[in-house]
């Protein structure tokens, strides 16, 4: 099996695509990002404000994608898409 290689650039786009997609489930379904960091069990809206716009390399883990995807009520395969 060959090794791949991925570049800093692919792996901040999927980054950015599962900020993007959390946003928009998370508007589809009324939420604001405090109502979502409660739920996820936060007290405030730090990690969720600065994951979605990908700010300062912040990003979701995957602890917090399935948090996300049973909150919202979303296969979590939904936050990776790239479809508009």
């Amino acid at each position: 099996m060959s090794k791949k290689n991925f570049t800093n650039t692919e792996i901040e786009a999927l980054h950015r695509t599962i900020g993007q997609n959390v946003k928009k489930y998370r508007l589809l379904r009324g939420l604001t990002q405090l109502d979502l960091s409660y739920e996820m069990g936060y007290k405030s809206v730090s990690l969720v404000s600065a994951c979605e716009p990908y700010t300062n390399g912040k990003h979701f883990n995957v602890e917090h994608l399935y948090k996300i995807s049973k909150i919202l009520d979303i296969p979590i395969c939904y936050l990776f898409s790239t479809a508009k």
